[in-house]
């Protein structure tokens, strides 16, 4: 099996080949996500893509779906499905929509798009396994920005109410949503002491360093009894200089002279 870190560069290097290819946006946020999805899908998850549907594995969602390339990328690198699907992104008629769908793509658990839902699926996944007696996880992959919106603090004060402690919720804070920097948006800090103050453990990374990341999924959970939030700390458009940090880059698309430079820097890392 490759390297996590080699697998992030695939990812990277697929996500902006299939949202060029089909005229797609949001490479800046699925760069932002490919490191902390190639730790889970190598070293964290109990997955299997030759039984992507067997009762046991754990649960993922990637709430802020519009990063859904950079998932497509690592479930088929990690052989869900065949990597060649992966020129179908975005075109018409394809399985790969611009927004994570689980029709027909196996390993994906819930369609997500419109934001500030995953975390409460989630949630009701996690109960469910509780009730049920099932062992599985439930990992939920937010945007911070999505945090912004009411929906998430209502799951996150109902999953500590009822002692989820097989409830992972990721956020990609980047620090940066669709249009700014989130402090300039809804600003959320004291963030971590909000998850704190709902019962949750929480838990900092940097969202790039991968064995900072794996030591802290790995230790899930945290403490019996309660869900566990970890704050990965990264920056938009990671991999790629004249991506990161920039809000251009939530919408934008890289194509002819960006699309070349992008990749050469990404081919560089290889």
């Amino acid at each position: 099996m490759i390297s996590t870190q080699i697998l992030a560069n695939k990812v990277r290097m697929h996500a902006l080949r299939m949202t060029s290819s089909g005229g797609s946006s949001h490479i800046g946020s699925a760069l932002s996500i490919a490191d902390i999805l190639a730790v889970l899908y190598t070293d964290i998850l109990n997955v299997d893509p030759k039984n992507p549907q067997k009762p046991d594995r754990d649960r993922f969602i990637l709430s802020k779906g519009h990063a859904g390339a950079a998932v497509y990328a690592t479930l088929a690198e990690r052989g869900f499905f065949p990597v060649e699907k992966l020129s179908t992104h975005y075109q018409n008629g394809s399985d790969l929509s611009g927004h994570v769908s689980h029709k027909r793509i196996p390993g994906v658990d819930l369609s997500t798009g419109s934001l500030g839902h995953g975390l409460s699926v989630g949630t009701g996944m996690a109960l469910g396994a509780k009730m049920d007696g099932d062992t599985f996880r439930v990992f939920v992959l937010l945007s911070d920005g999505e945090c912004d919106e009411g929906s998430n603090w209502e799951a996150i004060m109902f999953a500590s109410h009822h002692g989820l402690d097989n409830l992972v919720a990721i956020v990609d804070y980047n620090k940066m949503q669709a249009m700014d920097w989130v402090r300039n948006t809804v600003a959320l800090e004291p963030f971590a002491d909000k998850w704190r103050s709902f019962g949750w453990n929480v838990v900092e990374s940097d969202g790039h360093d991968h064995d900072q990341l794996r030591h802290a999924l790995l230790a899930i959970p945290k403490e019996a009894g309660r869900p566990t939030c970890v704050i990965a700390h990264t920056t938009k458009g990671k991999g790629v200089s004249f991506m990161e940090n920039s809000v251009l880059w939530h919408y934008r698309t890289a194509r002819g002279e960006e699309f070349e430079a992008a990749m050469k820097e990404l081919e560089s890392r290889s």
